[in-house]
């Protein structure tokens, strides 16, 4: 059968498109060829898929034809074999050891400590202060994470010490997808040493957590639960539980998907409030009406019905998860083709997300998307910040309840205002980050 349309792209210049201009190709690939596109990637047959339909195909109805793409393997050598690298019976054990931890009623729990420490941090800015919002509200989710999920106060320098190892690494994105990736992390190149030195640093500050715990003794957090952890299969098991590079493993995945993704989405945020006031005003009404000037509770958010539509249309806009790929393991008909085994399924959350037969004027910030009778009237898939499917985020909860807490804490006190200067592009790696950061302006209501 025929492959689909699609740019026709040398071994090299697919590799330097896709590295100049990730999402604009993308973009353009989709509307130019259709919802099934092909194109190639040095030695790899990418197949681009950009109708909610193919979500469900993909990720949904054949996620047994389909593993874990190649950037997410080389990313193993950031996160270990983790939940989100992980494939098979791995996968399957560790899900099952953390769905605990991310059980509704403890992520209730886990909701005053996130209203507080957005509640502490915001205390120590001053009205006119000019600052980096992302680097703030990375600080302050790697706190959060530290706290409800590893029960400890995560001390700033350690804290700067993580944020700056990730940014080190993730600056390797774009590595994963040059031929030969493998062999190219051996040659003695300055970037490698920054990232082995980042890679130790990032170790050094996890296994201190785990260290500490093992002597502290069960809190009841991931670190006790995965410390006691017995499982009766996989060959995961030392002395009948995880080691500590297993550990290791679980722990960095949770801090990256715990606190960078959502830090980003907050980011997202505040920038598309403060260049829209008339949401701004709405969403302080809301807060205003709703807290009567204290600061948000887990029950509050039913009644956040607004604050929920602004985080959600940030999400869609910036997802911070903007692309994920599967690599096809059997022969998968789809839209009319057939994509074989070995090629690379890619779904795009950024490109399904702009896309104007289902939201309208896609690129205009407008909270009012998301009123019930609209969401009912899109395909299901037509939006998916987590994911979906049987391996969708299992922290999905989390970042829900942590984004819309510390929205409403924060944007109850604080009106920000973009930095003359400042230059926003995008910057898609393994999360979809602010190039050059967020310097806003704080202005106390």
């Amino acid at each position: 059968m025929a492959r689909p349309p699609g740019p026709q792209l040398g071994f090299l210049r697919g590799f330097r498109t896709f590295r100049r201009d990730a999402l604009g190709f993308l973009l353009h690939t989709a509307r130019t060829y259709g919802d099934v596109a092909w194109f190639r990637v040095g030695p790899f047959d990418i197949y681009l898929l950009s109708h909610p339909d193919h979500v469900r195909d993909v990720l949904v109805a054949g996620h047994h034809a389909v593993t874990k793409s190649r950037v997410l393997q080389e990313a193993r050598r950031i996160l270990g074999d983790g939940l989100l690298t992980s494939e098979g019976n791995t996968h399957k054990r560790n899900r099952r050891l953390l769905q605990p931890v991310f059980h509704h009623q403890r992520i209730v729990e886990y909701g005053e400590v996130m209203a507080v420490y957005a509640a502490r941090a915001s205390e120590r800015w001053r009205d006119g202060q000019e600052l980096d919002l992302h680097e703030e509200l990375m600080a302050l989710t790697l706190a959060i994470v530290g706290k409800t999920l590893f029960g400890t106060d995560v001390e700033e320098a350690d804290a700067q010490r993580v944020a700056g190892s990730l940014r080190t690494m993730f600056d390797m994105y774009d590595r994963f997808f040059m031929p030969f990736a493998e062999h190219l992390e051996r040659l003695p190149l300055p970037a490698n040493r920054r990232f082995w030195q980042a890679k130790a640093s990032l170790d050094e500050v996890i296994f201190g957590l785990i260290r500490d715990r093992r002597a502290d003794g069960d809190r009841g957090d991931l670190l006790s639960m995965l410390l006691a952890a017995r499982d009766d299969g996989g060959g995961q098991e030392t002395n009948g539980g995880m080691s500590d590079r297993q550990i290791r493993d679980e722990a960095t995945t949770i801090f990256l998907a715990g606190h960078e993704t959502t830090s980003i989405a907050l980011t997202w945020t505040f920038y598309l409030l403060s260049q829209s006031r008339e949401v701004e005003e709405r969403l302080h009404r809301e807060l205003d009406e709703v807290l009567d000037d204290r600061i948000p509770r887990p029950s509050d958010l039913p009644r956040l019905e607004f604050t929920r539509r602004v985080f959600s249309e940030s999400l869609r806009l910036y997802p911070p998860a903007w692309t994920m790929g599967r690599s096809v393991a059997a022969d998968l008909p789809l839209g009319g083709y057939v994509i074989p085994a070995g090629a690379t399924a890619l779904l795009s959350q950024y490109v399904i997300h702009h896309d104007p037969r289902w939201y309208p004027d896609p690129w205009r910030f407008d909270p009012d998307r998301w009123e019930p009778a609209a969401v009912a009237a899109r395909p299901k898939y037509s939006f998916f910040p987590f994911g979906a499917g049987p391996r969708m985020c299992i922290g999905e909860d989390f970042a829900w309840m942590e984004g819309m807490l510390v929205l409403a804490t924060i944007a109850r006190e604080w009106q920000f205002g973009l930095l003359p200067g400042q230059v926003i592009d995008l910057q898609p790696r393994i999360t979809l980050r602010p190039k050059y950061g967020m310097r806003m302006r704080l202005e106390r209501r």
